[in-house]
C-alpha cells in the first residue's frame, strides 16, 4: 500500500519519470509476490527458492528507493513529490525488515531441519 501511495503521488505531481517508474515497478512486483504466496505457487514451482528471491528484491528495492527517496526529497519540486520521498524512505524502511524477517525465517526454518520437502 506503501509503495501505491508513493505511485499516486509521483503522479499526481508530475514528477519525473524515473520516480514513478520505480514505485510502479515496486508496486507490481509487491502485487506479484503476494500472489504467488497466497496461491501457494511457491510451493509448486521448485525451480527458484523464492524467499531468498524476495530477499533479492527486498535488497535491490531498498538502494533504489534510498536514492529516489532521497532526491525527490532534496529537490522537491512540489509537494507530491516531497509526499512520494517520504513514501518512499519509509518504503525503503519496510524493504529492509522484510529482508531481515526472511532471513531469519530461513536461518529457523534450516535449524528445525525443515529445509528438506515434505513427504
Amino acid at each position: 500500500l506503501v509503495a501505491l501511495a508513493a505511485l499516486i503521488c509521483f503522479v499526481a505531481s508530475g514528477a519525473h519519470g524515473a520516480y514513478t517508474a520505480l514505485a510502479g515497478m515496486e508496486t507490481v512486483i509487491t502485487v506479484l509476490f503476494l500472489l504467488l504466496y497466497l496461491l501457494r505457487l511457491d510451493t509448486r514451482m521448485r525451480c527458484l527458492f523464492w524467499p531468498l528471491a524476495d530477499i533479492f528484491n527486498s535488497v535491490t528495492a531498498a538502494l533504489f528507493l534510498l536514492v529516489v527517496g532521497l532526491f525527490a526529497i532534496i529537490i522537491k519540486t512540489n509537494k507530491g513529490t516531497l509526499a512520494g520521498g517520504v513514501l518512499g524512505l519509509i518504503l525503503l524502511v519496510l524493504c529492509l525488515v522484510d529482508a531481515v524477517l526472511l532471513c531469519k525465517k530461513i536461518r529457523l526454518d534450516k535449524a528445525r531441519g525443515r529445509s528438506a520437502p515434505a513427504k
